[in-house]
């Protein structure tokens, strides 16, 4: 018969917290400090605002676990996406895993606009399409598609709300072929020669080596 959570102010350590089955109407300050929280159970309870109890919890980046049922807040229609959408941390809700398709249901229902920037630069997707056909290859599975080009490629960057493609997953691959290039260089600078060490030895300095990979 829990009503009240003043009891919690000086419990920072916390990281299971089972509050479930009693008479809670709102946690709005008693939570919030709470930020090493990583189990919460509130189900059962008479928590009525979705939008304040979900501002309580917004600082907890390690939570994981989160029941909020048989509140009367769960029978808010966008309930469940409202809350994988506030609460990115959490993986389990309402005893149920949070999957990859409610987080992008989540992301285009109260973010549309990064929803689109995501989507048109192809972050996440796979292209299930070889880049290219080597004879003998063993690591080729399937030959590589060909891509259908639309004509007149300077209509291309001016094309919004649609593919300029017969199939979309050709623009994802001519877009993966353009701008996903990531360069990594590595150096060992244990062999690389201080202004100190130079000035002693008094002597031509050996070009150092830098490896340097570039991945597509």
């Amino acid at each position: 018969q829990i009503q009240d959570l003043t009891f919690l102010i000086k419990n920072y350590c916390l990281t299971e917290l089972y509050l479930n089955n009693n008479e809670l109407t709102d946690i709005s300050g008693a939570l919030k400090h709470l930020c090493s929280l990583q189990i919460l159970f509130l189900h059962n309870n008479e928590l009525k605002k979705l939008g304040k109890t979900v501002k309580e919890l917004k600082g907890m980046r390690s939570l994981q676990t989160l029941n909020l049922f048989q509140n009367p807040l769960a029978y808010d229609p966008d309930y469940r996406l409202y809350v994988i959408y506030f609460l990115p941390s959490v993986q389990l809700l309402d005893r149920k895993l949070v999957t990859q398709r409610e987080r992008e249901s989540a992301l285009h229902l109260y973010n549309p606009k990064r929803a689109w920037v995501v989507q048109s630069i192809a972050f996440g997707k796979r292209v299930n399409t070889a880049l290219g056909t080597t004879e003998g290859s063993s690591r080729c599975t399937q030959p590589a598609r060909r891509l259908i080009m639309p004509s007149g490629n300077g209509q291309l960057l001016c094309c919004f709300g649609r593919v300029p493609f017969e199939n979309p997953e050709d623009a994802v691959l001519v877009r993966a072929l353009t701008r996903s290039l990531t360069e990594f260089s590595s150096m060992d600078w244990n062999k690389v020669a201080t202004c100190q060490e130079r000035r002693l030895e008094n002597k031509a300095e050996k070009p150092f080596e830098k490896l340097t990979v570039l991945f597509r």
